[in-house]
């Protein structure tokens, strides 16, 4: 717990010096539309920057100014909740479900209720949810093949009875996240052997090494069929609904017209689990630039030329 909190408490330092050096060289008047740079945020993995670049550089190519500074490396939600709410970070792409259990509600299988009663929260305190995408991207509990052959596992309740003999691992934030080692204690029973914080390229590499046994991903992580890895059944429930949807400060919303939110909804709308797991693909595996990736998903859908 102590290296969370000094890992979160560095990655805040971070940021805040990120955010001085921005605001010194930003006068923060748009180029084509008139009103403020939005800055845009990510989480730290890969997919989340994918997500920002792709909202940043619509919004980029549509006139407004944009400053996308925090996208890499990115942060997690401790540190970009507070960004947003403070006037820090301007949009970050969210994940409805373990957004709703951050600020306090319960959230369901039902994507549409889980958006709504996250917008209601997160709007007291300035920060609205626009439409959700068609895409979602769950947690997911992995095994390396050579794990689930040995103890037959199948889905996450398979895990109970042999977790003790086996190393998991997760994101630094895991130990405090309910969808994580809490939820996988509480709903299912399971207490691993040990547990390793591990960020998401290493983690993927741990896994495939047999330095760990299983590990948390993405549903839509493309490493999950191209290491042959495999994807334990969610047979409790534990897992909510987590489409996607752009948080956005309010006051940045008020500061233009209707044009910014319609522009943002229709690119999510485009995003679906099938596409977004093949832009995973080409940053994870074939080692793509996610701003390009952004890029090409741009022009393929007709928002840029």
């Amino acid at each position: 717990m102590q290296k969370l909190l000094r890992g979160l408490a560095i990655m805040a330092v971070l940021f805040s010096m990120a955010v001085v050096a921005v605001a010194c060289g930003d006068d923060g008047e748009g180029e084509g539309k008139e009103g403020p740079t939005i800055r845009v945020g990510a989480f730290d993995f890969s997919e989340s920057h994918i997500l920002a670049e792709i909202y940043a550089q619509a919004l980029a190519a549509e006139g407004y100014s944009v400053n996308t500074d925090y996208i890499q490396p990115g942060s997690p939600r401790e540190i970009t909740k507070p960004a947003l709410e403070s006037g820090q970070l301007d949009l970050v792409p969210e994940y409805v479900g373990t957004l709703l259990t951050f600020l306090g509600g319960e959230p369901t299988s039902d994507g549409a209720q889980n958006h709504a009663e996250a917008k209601e929260l997160f709007e007291e305190v300035g920060v609205t949810l626009l439409d959700i995408a068609p895409a979602q991207d769950t947690n997911a509990i992995v095994a390396n093949k050579e794990t689930a052959d040995k103890y037959n596992l199948e889905k996450v309740s398979d895990l109970a009875p042999v977790a003790s003999e086996l190393h998991f691992a997760g994101p630094p934030e895991c130990p405090e996240r309910e969808f994580c080692l809490i939820g996988l204690e509480d709903v299912y029973d399971i207490e691993f052997g040990e547990f390793t914080p591990i960020d998401f390229g290493p983690r993927v590499t741990a896994l495939e090494e047999g330095a760990v046994d299983v590990a948390l991903l993405f549903s839509t992580d493309a490493a999950i069929a191209a290491k042959g890895f495999v994807l334990l059944e969610d047979d409790k429930g534990l897992q909510p609904a987590e489409n996607i949807s752009p948080a956005i400060r309010m006051r940045v919303l008020d500061a233009y017209d209707e044009d910014l939110p319609n522009l943002l909804n229709s690119v999510s709308a485009k995003i679906t689990t099938e596409g977004l797991t093949a832009l995973n693909k080409k940053v994870q595996v074939d080692k793509e630039d996610p701003d390009d990736v952004a890029g090409d998903w741009l022009r393929e859908n007709g928002f840029v030329e």
